[in-house]
């Protein structure tokens, strides 16, 4: 019988807290630490330092704050690492790292893997006239980077041929586990399901401490948030795995905080994308088998392509700079505070859009000014205009640099020339940033050549032959008791008294994955999360179609949100640029339930209007 293979994820993104991969090394119990680096503005960012220094180009945290630390240990419990910390340089990330372990005596295969880059293809897209899968735009005139999401194939490889370390550039998140369990357990390519359920094993960790209590509807209910536990994923070769985390750390792992991560950032629970198969989540099962354990099982998978497209494709980001983005922040306190804000933000961009009109320069591109404080994401449902302690946010765009500093001259005179009791501008005139936008399209994975290397030899890898399956019908949900609606009197009760939400983004799209806190509120939840209701909570934000789909194995709906990012995070002028708190708006919403089901205590007493 296989073993169970043991896999820590130590960071969710570049900037995470050292002490993961620390706290897992030494008392996680692992055979491999993972760590995720990657998103669009961080491959921006990273071109960027590798046009002004060519050695650099990739994530330096994970050698001089992770790695180096505990290199000895790591080779002494003969834990693997695999991370996509190389970004756009991951032959000068392993020169670093080969470094680093000659300085503390210790030996260990370091693998890279390459064929991501193809900032070289954009000339060939734009003459093939090229347009951006989500929105039909042309390719711009120039790309700052342009990456595909390559699979977890290379890494297995690379595995197989005894590497300890695995450095890739752009892969897709959950890549950095499956791809240890292919080599773990010999799946192969056409292993739909177990690819599947590895990928879900991925997907669950990717983000560390978010599935480990970590931004769960309801924070209250854990502890520990100052030493908070890291995932571990204990994966078997049938496909499932126990989400789990280290003994004594803070954190808790239970199902709804599992399922919470499972919803983020996906689509149609039915067809996830990814390079090496196309996941169907939608009939997952979660079960608590221990404390801070969850079982996770039931993934299903197909071929990477379908009889209409036949040839398996990668999704390519590039990136590309659109002008500049400036955001200034203040702090206005006292009666009327709201109202002082709003208009201190009105003036501060009506007097510099006086000033670049009179340098010659051309308007703005696009502004916002925010109050936060005075329930401003709510849209017309916002409650808070009684506030007395606001913070004022004012962000533009411009093509010009210029245009920018001239509005970062006028933002803090608004102290002496505005608003009573403004205050917090002590930290010093804001300065324009690059503005960057991303770039979708898909690329035929055959036209992709991807290989690694591993000490100083190439290894070539062929593309992968599927057969595309046909239709798949949408998993039927779920037998679970049901509850008659139509009892008696109605009340209205919070969407968040009858489920939890997270919500999360890819681009200019977002979703809010909502679930049932009791399979039997699932009726309600279908009555209440239409597109017209949900439009009518968030269309101060949503610009594009809304969509629903019902996800049966974890009693809930994930609703898709286009357009609804204002340009996406790397290029938003919002507060809230990635959707972080659209759950929690969300959970503000009205829902009619039965009134016997709060007078019974179906519902928690806190709720009843």
């Amino acid at each position: 019988m296989a073993r169970t293979v043991r896999i820590g994820c130590g960071a969710g993104f570049w900037g995470d807290s050292p002490d993961g991969p620390r706290q897992l090394v030494q008392g996680g119990g692992i055979d491999y630490l993972v760590m995720d680096y990657l998103a669009e503005i961080t491959m921006s960012i990273l071109a960027r330092a590798r046009t002004k220094r060519p050695e650099l180009g990739y994530a330096t945290d994970f050698v001089d704050l992770v790695m180096r630390p505990l290199l000895r240990e790591i080779a002494q419990q003969g834990i693997k690492v695999v991370t996509n910390a190389g970004g756009l340089n991951p032959a000068a990330c392993a020169a670093a790292l080969r470094e680093a372990c000659a300085r503390e005596g210790v030996s260990l295969r370091i693998a890279t893997v390459h064929g991501d880059d193809l900032a070289d293809r954009a000339g060939a897209w734009r003459a093939g006239g090229a347009t951006e899968m989500f929105t039909g735009q042309p390719l711009p005139d120039t790309l700052t980077s342009a990456n595909a999401y390559l699979g977890a194939l290379p890494i297995a490889r690379a595995l197989d041929a005894g590497a300890d370390v695995v450095l890739t550039g752009r892969c897709v998140d959950s890549a950095l586990v499956l791809g240890p369990l292919i080599h773990e357990f010999g799946w192969a390519a056409d292993d739909y399901d177990r690819l599947s359920g590895g990928s879900l094993a991925g997907h669950l960790i990717e983000c560390g401490c978010q599935v480990t209590g970590g931004i769960v509807t309801d924070w209250g209910t854990g502890a520990g948030w100052d030493d908070m536990g890291f995932p571990v994923a204990e994966c078997d070769a049938d496909g499932t795995c126990v989400i789990t985390k280290p003994a004594g750390t803070g954190g808790r792992v239970d199902c709804a905080g599992v399922a919470e991560q499972a919803v983020y950032e996906v689509g149609d629970p039915a067809a996830y994308l990814l390079p090496d198969v196309i996941c169907d989540w939608s009939a997952i099962r979660l079960a608590q088998v221990g404390p801070d354990c969850v079982r996770v099982s039931g993934a299903k998978g197909r071929a990477p392509c379908t009889p209409a497209d036949p040839a398996p494709r990668f999704k390519v980001c590039a990136t590309w700079q659109d002008g500049y983005r400036m955001t200034g922040t203040m702090t206005i306190i006292g009666r009327d505070a709201v109202a002082r804000a709003q208009a201190t933000g009105n003036a501060i961009l009506a007097r510099a859009g006086r000033f670049i009109a009179a340098a010659g320069v051309p308007p703005f591109t696009a502004t916002a000014v925010e109050v936060i404080g005075s329930d401003s994401q709510y849209g017309r449902h916002a409650r808070g205009q009684a506030a007395r302690e606001v913070v004022l946010s004012v962000a533009a765009r411009h093509a010009s640099r210029q245009a920018l500093e001239i509005l970062a001259r006028e933002i803090y005179p608004a102290a002496t020339a505005m608003a009573q009791g403004t205050t917090g501008f002590a930290g010093g005139r804001p300065s324009p940033q690059p503005l960057v936008c991303a770039f979708s399209l898909l690329v035929p994975q055959a036209d992709v050549p991807v290989w690694f290397e591993l000490d100083g030899a190439r290894h070539d890898l062929a593309p992968v032959a599927h057969a595309a399956a046909g239709p798949v019908a949408m998993t039927v949900a779920m037998a679970v008791p049901a509850l008659d609606l139509a009892i008696g009197e109605q009340v209205m009760v919070p969407l968040i008294a009858i489920a939890f939400g997270r919500s999360g983004d890819k681009g200019d799209l977002a979703n809010v994955g909502v679930l049932a806190r009791d399979p039997r509120f699932v009726g309600a939840m279908r009555r209440a999360l239409t597109p017209a209701a949900i439009a009518d909570r968030l269309d101060h934000f949503v610009k594009g179609p809304i969509e629903v789909f019902e996800w049966p194995g974890l009693h809930g709906f994930n609703v898709v949100l286009h357009q609804a990012l204002g340009g996406g995070g790397t290029a938003s002028l919002r507060h809230d640029p990635q959707g972080k708190a659209l759950a929690q708006i969300l959970m503000d919403m009205p829902v009619a339930v039965p009134a016997t089901w709060l007078k019974t205590g179906l519902i928690a007493a806190e709720f009843d209007a």
